[in-house]
């Protein structure tokens, strides 16, 4: 069939589609103007038309009632040279005739008020019908329910009168307004149908059941698509927690109120761990409750809300244990692992098991409650409960899929928590083990320490410190930092750390210390690298010396405020194998404190490291001058502003820091006597120790000194070849050392009745405070301390 072409500058007299696609017009009979002939009814070939004296109903497609017919359809009585219509581009209206016009009545139009306004179309569509259903308005069901829209309208309030427009007025304005109208109908028709989506239902009803949805409940899901991006959101947040509390925090926050009013989550105490066998009886303890808060906030104010006499639903807490019996109800619900509703007797006995005979909590009727076994790898681990009130809609079967997902995420989730937690406390442990748990408290130095992770997921690390008490009272102070932040850093710094301690007991120099750590770290791989800095600090002589293995030097703080960056040579790093190490010796006066360190502390991402050495030795000055320059500042507090000048980005690496005040002994309290190996020794031992205990004042203390200082001469000039050492040392007690130059150290025995000697050591070990040996690398020293009065 060949269409007739039309022209826009062609009048018409009748009105035009409203729809410019073919779209069915409002009224249900063509609108005919006058002396123009009208059109037949038309209709789709194969389907039976429609009589003229009983319309079709309208059907509702969002946009109005609709009238059988289109204009794209031909009737078999057309003729074929018929004119036909040409559609209106979308947007203009359809201009109603005189005739229609008039039968507009005053005061018609949209309601300003109202969020249902009418269009032109429709207002004229509503005239049409006006004029055609004038004569009787008791017709068809149809025309009934048209009179009941009108007058619906008419007693709706004060309406917009639409303004008539000559018929070439509207052809003037059809072409500039048309991409403008068109586009304000879309958007128009867009914000109907969403609103009509978003807004609650008629009455404040739901619609499938027909129940009341209160203010402020959320709607319930309808389809599987709420459901499934409800899952996901409520899965990401549980997945986002990374400790078990964590976890049943989002488990919590993302069911209420969304999913349900309220939960309990009952976990297993203990949790096991991994693929532990639990021992003992299956009990559940309440980890987390949360619910909908009774009070509401209406419109911005607070409305408290009364106290009721009796406690509110949902808000009575259970007991907080419940033991599963072998066989029980809860027992089997568990075995099973899926969740129920709780409207059958078998789990209504589960949950009566769960919460207790004597529980308070009102439990809603019907299919309100959910009880959701929490199952991990291996074995039941707890149960969720999911309820809500009696004026929300009850669950529906396929909620049970939802708990079903969330039970399983979350058991999931608490087992991962778990062996987590289990890892950071083997980490923690560790690394507690690999540090010293106290400094000592060596004479004539005071120490401090701090260590700090890298991160809180990098719990152990390789740096490491450590403080050696060595003979004559002296100490040994060291200081590392192994690569990488794993447990085999970990072990390898724990090696490392027990042969220095090994290596400082034999009072070796530094030097040597550090080349058999370095023969060390070679034996226990060709990988194992690490930086080292061993000092030995010498009370009586002031001074200290210090060897180096490529780690950052040392900073001296004076007791005028002055910070030093000490020239200790930087030597090779431990590992490297086939390289020299150099210490030197210098001055460490009294009263200054000196600041060992790892690079964790000084070097990162934004700052390199004598960037960072140079920012610590300002710090220092900074803070000593707090305490004026006759008073150094307190050793834990300086280590807390030490840690301070670290930024947002400065924690790349753990950090370990070893602060040492040096007091050091004063010679006036030193007594020092060389001693030949002969017979006479332990006399002219026993005269000297007298005469510096009277110059001292504690004469309290010269029978036991004479009598220990005499036993244990006397076994060093029993065997040394070379000259014995006495030396008298007074601090806050009173010490006594002894060398000589065998390095057999002395074993305490029980003599026998019949041995002439053997008994030194044992009156030693009675009347001392504390006593010891130590080998060096010339001899031994055995000292013994006794309390000053």
């Amino acid at each position: 069939m060949t269409e007739q072409p039309t022209s826009f500058d062609r009048p018409h007299t009748g009105p035009e589609p409203a729809d410019a696609r073919g779209a069915l017009l409002r009224t249900s009979e063509p609108v005919q103007a006058p002396g123009a002939p009208a059109l037949p009814l038309q209709s789709r070939q194969g389907d039976t038309p429609p009589c003229p004296a009983t319309p079709r109903p309208p059907a509702d497609s969002g946009g109005g009632p609709l009238v059988a017919g289109s204009e794209h359809s031909q009737s078999g009585s057309a003729e074929p040279g018929a004119h036909r219509p040409r559609p209106v581009p979308e947007g203009i209206p359809a201009q109603p005739d005189a005739a229609t016009r008039a039968a507009v009545p005053q005061g018609a139009g949209p309601d300003p008020e109202s969020g249902d306004a009418d269009t032109p179309a429709d207002v004229v569509a509503e005239a049409a019908r006006a004029a055609t259903d004038a004569p009787s308005t008791a017709g068809t069901p149809a025309e009934q329910a048209r009179h009941a829209g009108r007058e619906a309208r008419e007693q709706a309030g004060p309406q917009t009168p639409v303004q008539p427009l000559a018929q070439g007025q509207a052809q003037a304005q059809a072409q500039p307004d048309r991409r403008k109208d068109r586009s304000g109908q879309k958007a128009g028709a867009g914000e109907q149908r969403r609103g009509a989506a978003q807004a609650p239902p008629p009455g404040g009803q739901e619609r499938r059941t027909g129940q009341g949805v209160p203010f402020g409940r959320p709607m319930p899901m309808r389809r599987d698509g709420d459901r499934l991006r409800f899952v996901g959101a409520a899965t990401r947040r549980i997945a986002r927690g990374m400790d078990l509390d964590e976890i049943v925090m989002g488990l919590c926050r993302a069911t209420v109120p969304t999913f349900s009013d309220a939960i309990l989550v009952y976990l297993r105490e203990p949790l096991p761990v991994g693929d532990e066998r639990p021992v003992g009886p299956l009990v559940l303890r309440l980890r987390r409750t949360d619910r909908i808060p009774d009070e509401r906030d209406t419109e911005g104010v607070y409305v408290p809300p009364p106290v009721p006499e009796q406690p509110a639903e949902l808000s009575v807490v259970t007991n907080e244990l419940c033991e599963v019996r072998p066989g029980s109800a809860l027992g089997e619900v568990l075995r099973g692992v899926r969740p129920v509703f709780t409207d059958t007797e078998p789990a209504r006995a589960a949950l009566d098991e769960l919460l207790g005979e004597d529980s308070e909590l009102a439990v809603p009727d019907g299919r309100r409650t959910i009880l959701a076994p929490l199952r991990g790898r291996r074995r039941v681990i707890g149960a969720a409960l999911f309820l809500r009130r009696p004026e929300r809609l009850a669950f529906e079967p396929d909620d049970l899929l939802v708990a079903a997902q969330l039970a399983t995420h979350s058991a999931l989730g608490i087992d991962k928590a778990v062996l987590y937690g289990r890892e950071a406390y083997i980490a923690d442990e560790l690394q507690r083990t690999m540090l010293p748990e106290t400094l000592p408290r060596p004479t004539g130095v005071r120490l401090a320490s701090r260590y700090l992770p890298a991160a809180e997921t990098a719990r152990v690390g390789g740096d490491w410190y450590d403080a050696i008490p060595l003979p004559g009272s002296r100490v040994a102070l060291v200081v590392g930092d192994v690569m990488g932040h794993s447990m085999t850093s970990a072990a390898i710094m724990g090696q490392l750390r027990t042969t220095a301690q090994t290596l400082a007991g034999l009072d070796l120099p530094p030097q040597e210390v550090l080349h058999h750590l370095d023969e060390q770290a070679q034996r226990l791989g060709t990988d194992r690298m690490a930086t080292c800095l061993y000092a030995v600090y010498d009370p009586v002589s002031h001074r200290i010396t210090i060897a180096n293995a490529g780690h950052p030097p040392p900073v001296l703080l004076h007791l005028g405020g002055e910070a030093e960056v000490l020239r200790v040579p930087p030597g090779a790093p431990i590992g490297v194998g086939g390289v020299d190490f150099e210490a030197v010796e210098l001055d460490a006066p009294a009263g200054a404190t000196l600041l060992l360190y790892t690079d964790g502390l000084v070097e990162s991402r934004l700052r390199d490291v004598w960037t960072g050495i140079e920012q610590l030795r300002e710090k220092l000055a900074a803070t000593a001058q707090l305490t004026g320059p006759d008073h150094p500042p307190p050793l834990e507090a300086l280590c807390d502003d030490v840690l301070d000048m670290l930024g947002p980005g400065d924690r790349d690496d753990d950090i370990a820091l070893l602060a040492a005040r040096f007091d050091g002994i004063a010679p006036s309290d030193v007594a020092y006597w060389f001693l030949d190996p002969e017979d006479s020794a332990p006399g002219r031992a026993r005269r000297l120790a007298r005469r510096a205990l009277d110059r001292w004042g504690l004469e309290e203390l010269t029978d036991s000194v004479e009598l220990l200082v005499s036993e244990v001469v006397t076994n060093a000039v029993r065997y040394a070849t070379r000259p014995v050492t006495l030396r008298l040392l007074r601090t806050d007690v009173l010490r006594c050392e002894v060398g000589d130059d065998v390095g057999q150290l002395p074993r305490l025995r029980q003599a026998r009745a019949t041995d002439e000697g053997g008994r030194g050591l044992y009156l030693v070990n009675k009347l001392a405070r504390r006593w010891g040996a130590t080998r060096l690398s010339t001899g031994k020293v055995v000292w013994f301390e006794l309390n000053r009065g």
